[in-house]
């Protein structure tokens, strides 16, 4: 449901797994090559991943369907007018019917009282591909593009060209960082807010003062149940926030049924752009780098940010595959990362 449901060994595994698929996929993807059905183990061969969408979706559809495909495995697209879903049928009824006809459910809900409703009917596991509270699969993408690019943060020479074809490098270590986020307290920071105090970086958060725009209730208890609060600032100046960081991110301010705030909040959000000179004014590192979920609007970041050099944004896009290709194989494919008792 989160990546609160796993330990920092359990995350560092699922990069880890991503890591090579990548590192051992890559070199057969060109055009021109022939890659051979045995080139990534066919873990999902037989079995069919039920998408359970909806909400509309670019990066995490095209992930997970090409994912399914290149383990071996059909991925089944279920949109809200494809099936019975909250129309005829409850949700508990459509978990236990989807889940005794598909191997797994990757599910983009809208409450997440839905996709909870979901796992707990289903006889096979269930993977949060997005709900209001939580969003677990793009903080796993965000990990992995700061694990390749670990070499930008610690001033070290870049590692050479992955050959997967004769053999597969390590997981890059990752230094110690200061991320800030400056926006809407929405899915993508909930699930920061819960690992990346744990894997040893510091968060440093920018929210307007109006309780709608800060962590509500359920993710703040998971928080504090994980003693991640320690190592989280919270303040409404976006200055404050970027002091010091090594990252800086922001994520949509209006998103998907929130459209009839949209005055209000670009309103409130006044000041909160990511741009060179709020970096720059407020200390953040010489180097520092950013990330967006997207997709993005240039209300949240000017251009000079997002298409510059300091931006990784498609360098995490690309990732999304990887991490819910490495989702799959485990989850799906060989069902060995048990849900952590919190």
């Amino acid at each position: 449901m989160t990546l609160a449901d796993l330990s920092p060994s359990q995350i560092d595994r699922v990069l880890a797994r991503a890591y090579h698929l990548k590192q051992y996929t890559l070199p057969w993807m060109g055009p021109w090559q022939k890659r051979p059905l045995h080139a990534v183990g066919q873990t999902l061969r037989f079995k069919t991943i039920a998408l359970l969408f909806s909400k509309r979706s670019t990066r995490t559809r095209i992930s997970a369907e090409t994912a399914a495909l290149m383990l071996g495995g059909q991925a089944l697209f279920l949109g809200k007018e494809d099936i019975q879903l909250g129309v005829n049928e409850s949700v508990r009824d459509s978990g236990r019917v989807i889940g005794g006809l598909c191997q797994g459910i990757f599910a983009r809900v809208g409450e997440h009282e839905e996709i909870e409703e979901l796992a707990k009917y289903s006889p096979v596991p269930v993977l949060n591909a997005l709900s209001s509270l939580w969003h677990p699969t793009q903080v796993l993408a965000d990990l992995l593009t700061l694990h390749e690019q670990a070499h930008l943060f610690s001033g070290s020479e870049p590692p050479p060209p992955p050959n997967g074809q004769t053999e597969l490098r390590s997981l890059p270590k990752l230094q110690p960082l200061t991320i800030a986020y400056v926006g809407d307290s929405a899915n993508v920071l909930h699930d920061m807010l819960v690992t990346y105090p744990r894997l040893g970086h510091k968060l440093r958060v920018a929210s307007p003062e109006n309780a709608k725009y800060r962590a509500p209730k359920p993710v703040w208890d998971k928080v504090v149940k994980l003693q991640c609060d320690k190592d989280i600032v919270w303040t409404a100046d976006p200055k404050e926030a970027v002091n010091g960081a090594d990252l800086v991110v922001t994520d949509t301010w209006i998103s998907m049924g929130q459209e009839a705030e949209k005055e209000q909040r670009l309103k409130d959000f006044q000041g909160y752009q990511i741009t060179e000179q709020l970096c720059r004014e407020g200390g953040a590192k010489e180097n520092w780098k950013f990330m967006h979920c997207l997709p993005r609007k240039p209300d949240e970041v000017d251009d000079e940010v997002f298409y510059g050099p300091r931006s990784m944004v498609f360098e995490e896009s690309d990732n999304r595959k990887w991490t819910i290709m490495a989702l799959f194989d485990l989850l799906f494919g060989q069902w060995l990362i048990p849900k952590v008792k919190q």
